[in-house]
């Protein structure tokens, strides 16, 4: 197929990308036939797919608020993905103009395209780093220079950690996050969960479709993801339903296990 010229050429465009599925279930424009093939085999075997993926996005919309409402003014968004439309700088932005944004990704794509539409915005970066490598991202130039270390930072990895098996110590890569962070941080997750929804040929369908990406599928339960949040204080509600957590209106946390996405946000003390 003919690549595009914001497709980078170190990148493969004949294998299906979890970014450039994410990208489609939002409606995005960047992604390729084998995303999109791959996507569709995930949405014949969970219809409510890309529901799934905007009920995830409009969690992680009411979660910046809620931060930008507690103070908060520095972000880390950790598996950022290809921006869309309601990435975190242009949430953040629009009622603080003094936020300051770090995205990472380990999909060159998703860099490529973030580095594309933040060209010129000093108060937002994109870095090239994988979350299991999280020393590595700390530890890198672009966000130091952006990120003040003594003030409050939120970390974002939304839509993330179920491509984080167990095998990588999830709960290690956060407690190296947490062991840099300043007091009054936030650490934000969310997962694919099959608590209270998914049945098992569901389950089992789905994993197949992500065994032939470069990040198969790891699903936990709530008690498994909120034990992530060791360490931090869980804000209300706690792990919930994505569009359980601190919904826009009581109809919208209606059929809420629907969304097959578990969340929460915790505070680290002072």
């Amino acid at each position: 197929m003919q690549r595009p010229d914001w497709a980078p050429e170190t990148i493969d465009i004949e294998r299906p990308s979890v970014a450039r599925m994410y990208d489609y279930y939002l409606g995005g424009s960047h992604n390729f036939a084998v995303d999109r093939a791959a996507a569709q085999a995930m949405i014949a075997a969970v219809p409510e797919a890309p529901l799934m993926a905007q009920a995830n996005r409009a969690f992680l919309r009411r979660a910046v608020q809620f931060l930008l409402d507690a103070g908060v003014r520095q972000f880390l968004d950790i598996g950022s993905g290809i921006p869309t439309v309601g990435n975190v700088h242009e949430i953040a932005t629009r009622s603080a103009p003094d936020a300051r944004v770090v995205y990472v990704d380990t999909d060159p794509v998703a860099v490529a395209h973030s580095r594309e539409i933040l060209r010129g915005n000093p108060s937002a970066t994109v870095i090239q780093e994988d979350l299991r490598r999280p020393a590595e991202i700390l530890a890198h130039p672009e966000l130091r220079r952006l990120l003040d270390f003594s003030e409050p930072i939120a970390v974002m990895i939304v839509a993330v950690l179920h491509f984080v098996p167990d095998s990588d110590d999830p709960a290690g890569i956060i407690a190296t996050l947490r062991r840099t962070l300043p007091p009054g941080s936030y650490l934000v997750l969310s997962q694919a969960s099959a608590d209270g929804r998914a049945t098992d040929e569901e389950k089992r369908e789905a994993e197949r479709v992500y065994r032939n990406t470069d990040n198969p599928l790891t699903v936990r339960s709530r008690t498994a993801l909120t034990a992530l949040f060791d360490g931090f204080d869980l804000v209300d509600p706690g792990v919930v339903w994505v569009p359980e957590w601190r919904p826009d209106s009581p109809d919208a946390a209606e059929h809420a296990a629907q969304s097959a996405f578990i969340g929460g946000v915790g505070r680290l003390g002072e």
